[in-house]
């Protein structure tokens, strides 16, 4: 799998290593250099002290060296000096005999410097070609090579010390440098991984570096088409959803007048109340998928939201759900305390009649529903609770999702909580499904950010303690 990251790094380590390595090769040359030529110069002068030790009696050359002047020149601490005096023909005047066969240098007093071998040791060896009277002779001196590997030695590792540190220091520039020139990248990726699957709202790109522009720009237009593609289908779910409602409540009306007709025949009045309920199923359907439309994120603007006394909202809703609740037999209850949310009034209805209506499909007969609003620590607080079959925990999540349905014994569509869901989100709002009280039933509370505008006018109740079975 390729990774751009690894790509930087390969791109940026490997060509400063090289440097490093280039950089260090330079360096050892640079230090070693000097230091094997002030060596070559010690082994100079000692080649230079041998000459004034030479003299010429009437063309017959001898060396006049004391055994305190040969033993201050073989003296070193670590290495062991050798010197020569010979003619160019390599007759020995003085020193050792078994010295190597020197180079004739072509420039005269001018030391040359070779490394060498004597008596099975590596020697650096120092040859000086000196006139002496009619003739010319060589001065070699040569030292083994303990001292300089000592130094030579400590100056590579000095270097590698350096290098290793070098090396470590850059591959870590290189990798923080690299880290935090991708940060944008990661940023702009946890804030689409961020995102829900249904917002489809354009990327900022006033802060992204220039050259994550163009992939903002790209994604924008995705998204662009995305939503457009999106709010095309909604639109047209919408539109059926309409259409369909007008038709059905005539049939419905349709049908209600029928049964009052044929009261008397049996069969007319069975069939017509079968067709009555699968006609309000139908309704219901509707107007689920209608709810569900307004619902979508990509149809909401938050700009648009208003004052909604969450109270009041739930009061203008209790007629409907009194009706259904007596057909079962169900005590439905509302404690409704004053609670002013920010919101849109239309779809805050349809979560109010989703929550009442599934707590009493899904209730048993002669069961107990209450409904709650208030406030509390800035939250605007809606609670219905039923003493019904609850929700088991591990069902808690899947609930809200779209046709799922924990009973197919009960009519429904599974819509209902998904509609809640979407409508929460829409309002920044959450939603909480805990056991009620005694350990049976379920509570289904939803927290709305309180509205932070103007109050309304008039004074709102108290409290409303009202039960109607």
């Amino acid at each position: 799998m390729k990774s751009i990251r690894l790509s930087l790094l390969k791109w940026l380590i490997l060509p400063l290593l090289a440097i490093n390595l280039m950089a260090s090769g330079m360096a050892y040359w640079t230090a070693w250099r000097p230091t094997q030529a002030a060596f070559d110069q010690s082994l100079a002068d000692a080649a230079w002290s041998l000459e004034p030790n030479v003299t010429d009696r009437d063309g017959d050359l001898a060396a006049n060296l004391s055994k305190q002047t040969e033993q201050f020149l073989r003296m070193d601490q670590f290495d062991m000096i050798f010197f020569t005096i010979r003619h160019l023909d390599g007759r020995p005047l003085a020193g050792d005999r078994d010295f190597p066969p020197l180079p004739v240098p072509d420039t005269l007093r001018e030391p040359v410097a070779h490394n060498n071998v004597m008596r099975g040791v590596p020697v650096r060896v120092v040859t000086m070609r000196v006139p002496m009277g009619q003739e010319q002779l060589l001065i070699g001196v040569a030292e083994t090579l303990e001292t300089r590997n000592k130094v030579r030695n400590e100056i590579l590792s000095l270097l590698i010390t350096q290098q290793v540190l070098l090396a470590i220091l850059f591959v870590a520039i290189a990798w923080v440098g690299v880290g935090v020139g991708m940060r944008p990248l990661q940023q702009m990726r946890a804030q689409l991984n961020a995102r829900n699957h249904d917002n489809l709202s354009q990327v900022q790109t006033d802060d992204l570096p220039v050259e994550l522009r163009p992939l903002a720009d790209a994604l924008n237009g995705l998204l662009q088409r995305t939503a457009k593609g999106k709010r095309a289908q909604q639109d047209f779910l919408a539109n059926v959803a309409h259409q369909l409602r007008t038709p059905l409540s005539g049939l419905k009306t349709q049908l209600a007048w029928m049964r009052q007709r044929y009261d008397n025949d049996q069969e007319a009045a069975r069939s017509s109340s079968l067709m009555t309920s699968s006609v309000e199923r139908m309704i219901r359907q509707t107007n689920q998928l209608l709810a569900l439309a307004r619902a979508e994120p990509t149809q909401f603007e938050k700009h648009g939201l208003g004052l909604v006394e969450l109270d009041k909202l739930v009061e203008d809703s209790i007629q409907h759900f009194v009706q259904e609740a007596d057909k079962k037999q169900i005590d439905l209850g509302f404690d409704l305390r004053p609670a002013n949310v920010a919101g849109d009034h239309f779809l805050l209805r349809d979560l109010i009649d989703n929550l009442i209506d599934n707590a009493i499909r899904y209730s048993p007969p002669r069961a107990t529903v209450t409904v709650r609003s208030h406030a509390s620590d800035g939250f605007g607080v809606l609670v219905v609770e039923d003493n019904g079959p609850g929700i088991a925990e591990h069902d808690r999540g899947k609930v809200f999702d779209r046709f799922y349905r924990l009973d197919d014994k009960v009519a429904g569509t599974g819509l209902g909580l998904a509609i809640v869901r979407d409508i929460a989100a829409a309002h920044e709002a959450t939603i909480e499904i805990n056991t009620g009280e005694y350990g049976a039933g379920t509570v289904v509370s939803v927290r709305f950010p309180r509205w932070r505008g103007k109050q309304p006018e008039t004074q709102a109740r108290t409290s409303i303690g009202e039960t109607v079975s």
